[in-house]
């Protein structure tokens, strides 16, 4: 890994775990570059990322703040629960459950899922509300025979708490798939869209260590409360 990169890793960590919040400036550049021994055009390529990830920007005049996230960054390429992210980002968010039950894979959830026909799940569908606005809805199909049982309280809560250190599932990749919808009905019953016409789903399918399927999710989000960021590296051929 790269100086920069270090650098960036380092306050990237920071702003996520609050050590620097929304609103706090950074060290100046020069600031910077004595604390981590680098060039200021090494400090300045590390601050670059971080604003390419929206987690600051320039004050003009005033120097470089951490972003007051109205908007918070979702990242497409890591597996992180939505828990995970709401503790890392500070957002401001509750969770509340509008089912669970068991299905039977037929073939229309098996072309959604991936999971084989005639398999039984759990269908697990929970509404997240963010700064008081009804931003996502979450649909889990979670494999029972790996999952045997299913709760309120473990829905509520964080089911992948529950999967790592409850069942000892090694949860380990997922495969992601990131469209723009139309709304559905589901989508205006739970959903806060005003006059939205369209939503962001991401579908994951999630494998353990071993590569079986043992979760499919949809999350359905509200345009506007988003924005999904990735930091893409170019590989030299």
């Amino acid at each position: 890994m790269k100086k920069y990169e270090i650098i960036f890793k380092k306050l990237e960590q920071d702003i996520l775990t609050g050590h620097l919040a929304p609103g706090d400036y950074l060290p100046t550049e020069i600031e910077l570059s004595q604390h981590h021994q680098a060039s200021r055009d090494t400090v300045r390529k590390a601050l670059q990322l971080l604003t390419d990830t929206g987690l600051i920007q320039k004050m003009q005049g005033r120097g470089t703040q951490v972003s007051k996230r109205e908007r918070f960054n979702f990242p497409v390429s890591d597996l992180i629960s939505y828990q995970e992210l709401v503790t890392n980002f500070g957002i401001n968010s509750t969770t509340r459950l509008v089912s669970i039950d068991k299905v039977i894979i037929d073939d229309k959830l098996h072309s959604l899922t991936g999971f084989p026909k005639h398999t039984i799940i759990w269908r697990v569908t929970r509404q997240r509300i963010v700064d008081g606005v009804a931003a996502v809805v979450d649909i889990d199909y979670l494999l029972k025979r790996l999952v045997p049982e299913m709760t309120r309280e473990i829905a509520e809560r964080s089911i992948y708490a529950y999967l790592e250190n409850q069942l000892n599932l090694d949860i380990a990749s997922a495969q992601k798939e990131i469209t723009i919808d139309h709304v559905t009905d589901s989508d205006k019953r739970l959903l806060d869209l005003g006059k939205d016409a369209h939503v962001v789903s991401v579908k994951s399918q999630v494998f353990l260590a071993d590569g079986q399927q043992f979760q499919f999710t949809e999350s359905r989000h509200k345009l506007e409360k988003f924005k999904f960021v990735d930091l893409a590296k170019r590989k030299r051929l």
